[in-house]
């Protein structure tokens, strides 16, 4: 796998069992451990005790924020935010209830610059969202169990693998749509002057 540079998988908002039974089945065959170099997790696991060591047993590396809706051990000793170093960029985790509005370009253009990263990598709205802003880069993964919202009244399962080749990354969203496994495709550059050659990944998990 190391042509395709560091692998980091990004999901989020499980809500495991409270709202949600489990990562589709689909997902899950998806998900096979030691292809990615990281997890992150947005936040929201819920309070089953053996999804962490599920994440936890696909990469060497575990990335996890405290949601706003936690029900689990974890809870007292999970961060708010994280910054994480892959490759040239700097990665900036939060569960996203902080950004107000939620998913606002400028309030997220705010927290990534007091987080002094190249990408900020929000939830909470349990709907994914890739964009660029300022030139730097903003990626929801969305809720990949399609767990319930009041935000959003159809929840698709979505979440999102990052492949970070030098100066730039190529962002897949994974969702499931009608019961099928829809792949789209956004491809980020660093700019030179920025401070904090892909190859297709379509079916690289499947």
């Amino acid at each position: 796998m190391s042509g395709f540079g560091e692998l980091v998988l990004v999901l989020g908002d499980l809500h495991i069992p409270q709202r949600a039974a489990s990562i589709p089945e689909k997902f899950k065959k998806m998900l096979v451990p030691n292809k990615m170099q990281h997890v992150i997790c947005t936040g929201n696991l819920g309070a089953s005790s053996s999804m962490y060591q599920e994440l936890r047993g696909l990469a060497p590396n575990m990335h996890l924020v405290l949601g706003d809706f936690e029900d689990g051990p974890r809870e007292q000793s999970l961060p708010e935010s994280l910054v994480v170093q892959v490759g040239m960029f700097k990665i900036g985790i939060i569960h996203g209830h902080q950004i107000i509005p939620w998913n606002d370009p400028l309030a997220l253009g705010m927290m990534r610059r007091k987080l002094g990263v190249d990408v900020l990598i929000t939830g909470h709205t349990h709907k994914s969202c890739v964009q660029e802003f300022d030139d730097f880069f903003h990626i929801n993964p969305g809720s990949i169990t399609g767990a319930y919202s009041p935000m959003q009244s159809n929840v698709t399962p979505s979440f999102v693998l990052l492949a970070v080749q030098g100066p730039k990354i190529v962002c897949y969203v994974y969702e499931l749509i009608h019961g099928e496994v829809d792949v789209s495709k956004t491809e980020f550059t660093k700019k030179e002057e920025n401070t904090a050659g892909s190859k297709a990944l379509e079916g690289l998990l499947q």
